[in-house]
């Protein structure tokens, strides 16, 4: 069995025109949330073995803030550039690259993992809103075999959902 956590970045900011876009940082929203959400999931949710995030800095920042409150050691918080603006095929991809994770988190953007997830989902959902978190558990050994035959869905976890419970 695995299981896969995505997560959308926080809410970024848009006070710094002069930033690139992979560069914007967090804003004040988007720290409360992913602070509001860390706390939630550390009690809600078994801790992954690795993250695997966006180099985006809203992302970035948004997976540090998690793995800190998973208590995540350094070594299994993974960059990698192919999950900035990364289509549902890239996401695939990383995901089927993993090796030893049981429980995998990724950490990005959308459209991609909006599309990831309806790829996945059969109600599917319209947008994974940021600081989202859905997951699944796949019926398979090992992720090279992930494919949407062999899937259990978990939980959806947006910042507004867990303010209602």
């Amino acid at each position: 069995m695995k299981t896969l956590y995505i997560i959308r970045h926080a809410k970024s900011s848009w006070h710094f025109n002069m930033l690139k876009d992979c560069n914007r940082p967090l804003g004040r929203r988007g720290r409360k949330q992913v602070l509001k959400m860390s706390k939630y999931l550390v009690k809600h949710i078994k801790k992954p073995d690795q993250i695997i995030t966006s180099p985006a800095s809203r992302a970035f920042y948004t997976a540090l803030f998690m793995a800190d409150a998973w208590d995540i050691d350094e070594n299994n918080l993974i960059l990698n550039d192919a999950l900035y603006h990364a289509d549902r095929q890239t996401l695939l991809n990383i995901i089927r690259g993993a090796d030893h994770p049981n429980i995998l988190a990724i950490c990005g953007h959308n459209p991609g993992l909006t599309l990831l997830i309806n790829s996945f989902h059969a109600k599917g959902i319209d947008n994974l809103p940021t600081c989202g978190i859905m997951g699944f558990t796949f019926d398979i050994e090992n992720w090279r075999n992930l494919n949407s035959e062999h899937l259990m869905p978990n939980f959806y976890y947006t910042p507004r959902s867990i303010d209602k419970s």
